[in-house]
This record gives structure tokens, C-alpha cells and sequence, in this order.
């Protein structure tokens, strides 16, 4: 059964860091275009980051950009979102996404949550003093 788990989520401070990771399981991710979204109250879920499966190209949405790195380790099968100078409109529900390469691009899996068929079930960021 394929499966995404994320972790990391918790409390920071404005300015502070956090590290996301996600652990796939039932499938191999170095098959697959992965992503992280964030979803705040009342509002739609949005991309954060799209990573390619072949590594070579990487998006992020205007807000984090600067702040966030989105990496990936094949080996363990692993993804990963390091968060710094975190601000507090960061606050959400982070959620980790795959795609089968070659479905769509990077940019349209970004773009539209309708396109991901594969969610983790979320981990929560909360930013606040």
C-alpha cells in the first residue's frame, strides 16, 4: 500500500527552524515528481516546493522562497522541508505529495492539488511567540 507519513511539524518561534521530513513506503520515490503543500485555516491548500524526480528542477512559491529547501533521499526513500527564518503566516498544515514522473510537470503539480494523487496525511506548524 503506498504511503506517505510526514513528521517534524511542532511549535516555533518568528525566525525560528523547523525540519519536515516524510517517509514513503510501498513505492519508490526516485519514480516520482514530490512536493510539499500547506494548508492554513479557511484557506486552500498551496504548493510550497516541487522537487523532480530526476532532481533537477525545483520550484517554490514566492512566500518561502529564500527560507525553505526542499531535498530528497532516494536511499532512504525519504523527503525532506528545512524551514528557516520561519514567519508566522508560516502556520499551516504541511503535507507531503507525489506524483508519477512524467504524469505532469513540476510547475502544474504546484499549481493544483488536482493533479497529486498521492497525500501524506499532514503534519502541523504552528509560528508564534
Amino acid at each position: 500500500q503506498l504511503q506517505l507519513v510526514e513528521a517534524g511539524g511542532g511549535l516555533a518561534q518568528p525566525g525560528g527552524s523547523l525540519r519536515l521530513s516524510c517517509a514513503a513506503s510501498g513505492f519508490t520515490l526516485d519514480n516520482y515528481d514530490i512536493g510539499w503543500f500547506r494548508q492554513a485555516p479557511g484557506k486552500e491548500r498551496e504548493g510550497v516546493s516541487c522537487f523532480s524526480s530526476s532532481g533537477k528542477s525545483t520550484i517554490y512559491a514566492d512566500p518561502v522562497k529564500g527560507r525553505f529547501t526542499i531535498s530528497r533521499d532516494n536511499a532512504k526513500n525519504m523527503v525532506f522541508l528545512q524551514m528557516n527564518s520561519l514567519k508566522p503566516e508560516d502556520t499551516a498544515v504541511y503535507y507531503c505529495a507525489a506524483v508519477p514522473r512524467q504524469l505532469t510537470t513540476i510547475q502544474a503539480m504546484c499549481r493544483s492539488t488536482r493533479v497529486v494523487p498521492y497525500w501524506g496525511k499532514g503534519t502541523l506548524v504552528t509560528v508564534s511567540s
